[in-house]
């Protein structure tokens, strides 16, 4: 019987023959923790009799959730994971270089066919471009900085075929979302997940990340981009959980209604939903061309007085070519504010939250009560096109619209 991907990069990982199912201690490539997670990381670390981080230039800290800090507290745990860094000789990412996801694939850490972890849910990110990517605890994290190892259950593999071209107003995004409504939150639990077909020939790297990135909103526990730029792929013979079809032709814009993910909705059905809050970011939709789509929507025009537009760029690189490209000039006279770039409007820490009652539309991946930094909020996710057009018409708005 051949092997899914994640059986064989686990397998190659442990030195043994494994197949769904199968548990392993494995070699890990790189870890990643933030500022939410490294300082229990740090303890963690301590705890368990850790001296010297087995791996350190395959280890990276970023500052980003709460970053520049808002508080006290929180610059404490910035110092502690500043004075870690330096001691143990590891990667840090400090106040303003981005946000964990972006930073990691921006710099060349990680290549198709490597084993990462993060201390962050949406480390499945990575499977953009070939990794078997995804999220542990902070203890599990402390525990591989130890050894450089971790342990792992074989997942079962979900097969996603694309086809077809996306339709004028369509992006990434709402192929994740239409997937995520159709599995459900909990419909690929504990499931590697791998995308097929000729159109990912064609997307770029930004939507592949806006593609592995949300996986785990229905559960999985990686996402996989099989095409030729990843070089990776499972046997003719490999046994797969489900196959699923998918016709890109046929998909709309679609919108993630509160207060679930999978609470999915065609933007046009949403129509009588006022907007009082957009955001543009995060490590979903804050890249360049993200930007890029948001500013040709936005062009000239100017947002309703009573409608609020934020914009985080995913890198301070990416802030440096939208400047460059005049995205920047282009957004703010428009009527949007640009934020240090980070996670802070995203997870709710800072930066942007919402008030009671208020509707957000948003470019990022989670939408549950308080989210955003207030549980009295209304969240709806959806692409950057479908954000820009919101705004702009202080509703939401199917960008075929415009």
């Amino acid at each position: 019987m051949g092997k899914t991907v994640a059986e064989k990069i686990l397998s190659e990982h442990s030195n043994k023959d494994l197949k769904a199912g199968d548990i392993a201690l494995c070699n890990v490539d790189f870890l990643m923790a933030s500022d939410t997670t490294a300082p229990i990381a740090i303890k963690s670390f301590y705890n368990m009799g850790g001296q010297k981080v087995k791996n350190p230039d395959k280890t990276a800290f970023v500052l980003d959730h709460a970053s520049p800090c808002p508080n006290q507290k929180i610059a404490a745990l910035h110092t502690m994971m500043r004075e870690f860094a330096s001691e143990q000789n590891i990667i840090l990412y400090d106040v303003g270089e981005g946000i964990c996801h972006q930073l990691i694939i921006e710099n060349g850490h990680i290549k198709a066919g490597e084993l990462v972890l993060g201390a962050d849910s949406h480390t499945c990110t990575y499977g953009a471009i070939g990794a078997l990517a995804c999220g542990v605890g902070a203890t599990d994290l402390a525990a591989a900085m130890f050894t450089g190892k971790s342990w792992f259950k074989v997942p079962e593999t979900i097969r996603i075929n694309l086809h077809g071209k996306f339709p004028s107003g369509v992006y990434a995004k709402d192929l994740i979302l239409y997937l995520i409504g159709k599995l459900g939150s909990n419909g690929a639990t504990y499931k590697s997940v791998e995308f097929y077909g000729e159109p990912l020939e064609k997307m770029t790297l930004s939507s592949k990340l806006t593609i592995t990135n949300m996986v785990v909103e229905m559960g999985a526990k990686n996402g996989v981009i099989c095409d030729s730029t990843t070089g990776m792929k499972s046997d003719p013979d490999a046994r797969f959980e489900r196959i699923i079809d998918v016709n890109l032709s046929k998909l709309e814009a679609y919108v993630a209604a509160p207060h679930r993910v999978d609470n999915i909705k065609k933007a046009k059905d949403l129509s009588h939903v006022k907007i009082n809050q957009g955001f543009l970011g995060s490590c979903t939709n804050g890249r360049i061309e993200d930007l890029r789509i948001a500013a040709q929507i936005l062009k000239g025009k100017r947002i309703p007085h009573d409608v609020r537009l934020l914009i985080t760029p995913a890198s301070k690189k990416v802030f440096l070519q939208a400047v460059k490209e005049g995205l920047v000039e282009t957004l703010i006279e428009a009527g949007g504010v640009f934020i240090t770039p980070g996670c802070g409007a995203c997870v709710g820490t800072h930066n942007g939250i919402p008030g009671d009652n208020e509707n957000v539309i948003s470019s990022t991946n989670r939408n549950f009560k308080g989210r955003m930094g207030n549980n009295k909020a209304f969240i709806y996710l959806a692409s950057p096109a479908t954000v820009a057009a919101s705004v702009l018409k202080g509703r939401i708005t199917d960008p075929k619209e415009l």
